[in-house]
């Protein structure tokens, strides 16, 4: 695959990636077995490898609402709201720790879960897809001068050079998103540091 063939195939990835819309999510009541193929009929596609894993599983969901991480159900029952919070537990732990989503989405279902504001978990999710869509040709950008950059300087047809040229690209990829990180986490432990940490305070009234 020479480097055009490679961006090619990278940009057309990044296309076929795109968040579930608002609309799309059932605004109705659902049992955990319609949420678990929801899910997965959404973002299955998104699975690295196609081995009949499950995006999604009932274990999943009992784990999510035992940390605290998703509102127990209503009978046996799920709404909207139980939904955009299980899309955001999957985007959210693929970069997050357990104990960090947990400070991101307690407040979150503390405040707008099941409450009529201005503000709803709905409206909040319209907002973050809204914002999501607007930054694909940035990050598009962004790859493309990675790659350009790292084929500068191994610029070769033989294996060796392919080789070092991408080394150095996934190294590039890599560092970003490891900033990002470490932005994430310093957001989240500045906001603790100001608010309190909300976890914390939330297991010592359980006691």
């Amino acid at each position: 695959m020479n480097n055009d063939e490679m961006i090619k195939k990278l940009i057309d990835d990044l296309d076929r990636i795109s968040a579930i819309k608002p609309d799309d999510v059932p605004n109705i009541e659902l049992y955990m077995e319609q949420v678990t193929g929801f899910i997965d009929s959404r973002l299955g596609g998104n699975v690295r490898y196609s081995n009949g894993e499950r995006v999604l599983t009932k274990t999943m969901i009992n784990n999510y609402a035992k940390n605290d991480l998703l509102p127990p159900p209503v009978k046996k029952k799920y709404s909207k709201e139980h939904v955009l919070i299980l899309i955001y537990i999957y985007y959210f732990k693929q970069v997050m720790s357990i104990s960090d989503i947990q400070s991101v989405l307690g407040p979150l279902t503390d405040r707008y879960f099941g409450r009529h504001r201005d503000v709803t978990l709905e409206s909040l999710y319209r907002d973050v897809v809204s914002l999501e869509g607007s930054g694909i040709q940035d990050l598009k950008d962004d790859v493309i001068n990675k790659y350009e950059a790292a084929a500068k300087l191994y610029d070769g047809d033989d294996e060796e050079e392919e080789f070092l040229r991408t080394f150095i690209f996934i190294c590039e990829l890599s560092y970003d998103i490891y900033i990002k990180k470490r932005m994430i986490e310093s957001i989240i432990d500045d906001y603790n540091a100001k608010h309190g940490d909300r976890l914390t305070d939330k297991k010592k009234k359980k006691k």
